[in-house]
This record gives structure tokens, C-alpha cells and sequence, in this order.
């Protein structure tokens, strides 16, 4: 048998020896990370000055997607406060149809199909002012406005900015808008070549 058959040997021998059971605790060369030291939500931690297990974001950090660079898309105001005037989305038919979708699952119910102000729950007689979107004041004021009365309610309205996201609650804006021209139109707003179609009521 030359040396390399006998290494061999010797290592498969030995390998098949398990030894004996020892009672000493097994060695860990970092033994913290078996029991690391932990704290549940709202727990005191002594380690801070302040006590608290639940840290506080570092100042200015942003979680992701939610920088809002955009400030007139995410708020309806320009820089200075005031309202903007046209929405910051253009207005195609797939948007404002989004919008119609929008609208007749969170707007409706209230402020009605037609934006009347006659939903079920305004003629329900719960006690609430049914308003509507047709009068003057409202079919000239700002698109900011009314994105931001969708995100953040007005009066004994709640705000939906928990449950619309921007894009959605601005093609809400274009739908009221639409709703609002609708209502309100004129023959001079039908095409000229298709007015023969329709007869304006007297």
C-alpha cells in the first residue's frame, strides 16, 4: 500500500468517528447574535435619551415615491400658494373617463350623477346641503381647488386623498369639469357639422 492508498484509509477511518458526547456548551465565536436584545412597538428602550423604542424618520428623509418634486401635481397650488389655474394633466378622453370611473364610485353618491348635488345620500334625508357643481362660482374656480377639495375635503366633506391617488383625483377634476360643460352647454359648442343633429330646446 503506498502513502496516498494509507491517507486514504486513515481519513475514512476517522471519519466514521463521531466521539463522544460532551455536556460543555457548544463554542460560538459571537455568542450576542444567539440572543439579541429586542423591543416591541412602543416599548421604552433606555438606550435613547428620549426612551422610546420606535425611532423617528431622520429629518428629511423621503420614503420612496413620495418626494412630490411636482409641487402644483400633488397639491393643486403653485409655489406661492394660490391655486393654478388649469390642471397639470392633459385632458384626453381615456383620462376623463378614468375620471367618470372615479367619480361614480366616491362622487356620486353625494354630489349625484349629473353633479347636480341630488346623490342618494343628499335626497335621503340625512340632513346634509346637497351641492352641486353648476352654479357660476364653481365652474369658474380654479382646477386647484377642486383637486384640492377631492384630497382634502371641505366643510362636513371628508377628504379622499387616502383612497384616490393624485393622478385619479385630478382626472376626477376633469370629469366634474366635463359634467360642468355638459350641463351648461350651448349650440355653439356642438361642431357646426353636426348641429343639424340636434334642436335646441326653446
Amino acid at each position: 500500500m503506498n502513502k496516498l492508498s494509507a491517507f486514504f484509509v486513515i481519513v475514512f477511518i476517522l471519519s466514521g468517528c463521531r466521539g463522544s458526547l460532551s455536556e460543555n456548551p457548544p463554542i460560538h465565536i459571537n455568542p450576542n447574535m444567539d440572543a439579541m436584545e429586542r423591543f416591541e412597538a412602543q416599548e421604552a428602550n433606555p438606550f435613547f435619551a428620549d426612551g422610546r423604542a420606535m425611532r423617528p424618520p431622520v429629518a428629511g428623509t423621503v420614503a420612496r415615491g413620495m418626494l412630490r418634486e411636482d409641487v402644483a401635481f400633488h397639491t393643486g397650488r403653485l409655489s406661492d400658494g394660490s391655486y393654478i389655474e388649469v390642471m397639470p394633466v392633459e385632458y384626453t378622453v381615456e383620462f376623463t373617463t378614468r375620471g367618470q370611473d372615479r367619480y361614480d364610485i366616491y362622487c356620486s353618491v353625494c354630489h349625484g350623477a349629473a353633479g347636480d348635488g341630488q346623490g342618494v345620500v343628499m335626497t335621503g334625508g340625512y340632513g346634509f346641503v346637497p351641492i352641486g357643481f353648476h352654479d357660476d362660482r364653481l365652474r369658474t374656480i380654479e382646477d386647484g381647488y377642486l383637486y384640492e377639495v377631492v384630497s382634502n375635503g371641505v366643510r362636513s366633506m371628508p377628504g379622499y386623498a387616502q383612497q384616490i391617488p393624485v393622478a385619479d383625483r385630478w382626472a376626477i377634476v376633469a370629469y366634474v369639469r366635463a359634467l360642468q360643460r355638459s350641463q351648461n352647454a350651448t349650440i355653439d359648442d356642438i361642431p357646426a357639422d353636426q348641429r343639424n343633429q340636434f334642436q335646441p330646446t326653446p
